[in-house]
Formats: C-alpha cells, sequence, structure tokens
C-alpha cells in the first residue's frame, strides 16, 4: 500500500485578494485530501530567496520554455534564457511579497491529485473543470506586457522532493498535525 503524501499549497494573493481561498480549499477537501496545516503569512524577502531558489539550472530551463513560446507567438528575444528565467523568478517573489495563505495537505497521490486540480499554469489555457480554469483568465502576453508574475491563485509543489523542500520553508514540525478524520477510512482505507 502507498503511503499518504504531503504537498504545499499557497494560496497567492489574487486568491486570498478575492476571498475565493474557501472555495478553492473545499475542492481539495471534496477530493479526500486532509488539511495538515494551514497559516495565513507574509513572507520574508529571505524565505521567498529560498522559495524560488537562485539556481542556473531552473533559470536555464525556464527562460527557455519562456523563449519558445514567445518566439512561437512571433516575438523577438533578446534576452538570454538565464536573463529570462531570472526576470520570471523575481517576478514570481514579486507575486508573494503580499499576505498569502500556506496550507499542507496530505493524501495518497497529494501531488498529483492537486496538480491535476488546479490546472495548467497559464488560467487562459487551463481547462475547464480545473481551479484556474474555473476562477481565472489571466495570460503569460498580458502579464509579460505588465512586466508581472502571471496571476494564477495558487501555487503547488511539483513533485514529492519538491514538497519535501517547500514544506520545511513554510512549517515548522510542531505546525503540522495528524488526527483522524471519519472520512478518511472511506476515501483511503
Amino acid at each position: 500500500m502507498v503511503n499518504p503524501e504531503r504537498t504545499l499549497v499557497i494560496f497567492k494573493p489574487d486568491s486570498v485578494q478575492r476571498a475565493i481561498v474557501g472555495q478553492i480549499l473545499s475542492r481539495f477537501e471534496q477530493r479526500g485530501l486532509r488539511v495538515a496545516g494551514m497559516k495565513m503569512v507574509k513572507p520574508s524577502e529571505q524565505q521567498l530567496g529560498l522559495h524560488y531558489a537562485d539556481d542556473k539550472e531552473w533559470k536555464m530551463s525556464v527562460g527557455k520554455k519562456t523563449r519558445e513560446n514567445m518566439v512561437s507567438k512571433g516575438f523577438v528575444v533578446s534576452e538570454s534564457d538565464e536573463q529570462i528565467g531570472g526576470r520570471v523568478r523575481n517576478w514570481n517573489m514579486d507575486g508573494l511579497r503580499m499576505p498569502v495563505i500556506a496550507a499542507v495537505l496530505e493524501g495518497y497521490h497529494a501531488v498529483d491529485v492537486v496538480r491535476s486540480m488546479i490546472g495548467g499554469t497559464e488560467p487562459r489555457s487551463a481547462l475547464p473543470g480545473t481551479i484556474r480554469g474555473d476562477f481565472a483568465c489571466d495570460s503569460y502576453p498580458k502579464a509579460d506586457v505588465d512586466k508581472r508574475v502571471v496571476r494564477n491563485l495558487i501555487h503547488a509543489s511539483g513533485n514529492s522532493k519538491e514538497a519535501d523542500r517547500e514544506i520545511k520553508l513554510w512549517f515548522s514540525a510542531n505546525e503540522l498535525f495528524d488526527y483522524p478524520r471519519h472520512d478518511w477510512a472511506i476515501m483511503h482505507g
């Protein structure tokens, strides 16, 4: 049997300010995930810098994808992949400089379940039925013109290793809880 796993979810300022955190959280709970920890926080610069690590490989990868996307749409791109990735990192950090709600969700295949529920990174192209597809409509071109991160409501860990690292950045061990939930045996037993 597979053990339940934990994943980090950050309700970004656009979901907090629009007062839709409860609607989004209820979707996760209805799917059978359990809240292991949750809090509102205004991230420090150090925390943001650790969350969006200044990693050359990451910047190159994100920069390459961004460049390819922009070129496919007819844009002329003069920045290097690393420069583009650095800009995206800075915009991501800027996007979390206001109060956010951080949550740790737990369940079998929690990372994969949450990722499938939130939908694609760009809300404009996220499928209906996903959180981003149902609650947002922002796009990469609009965000690029405005020189900001795309407003996509929520951050979720990309894989189990990333989830473990991120949870430790946002929560101490005494802020995470294991407790019985009556529907747990029905959903996961």
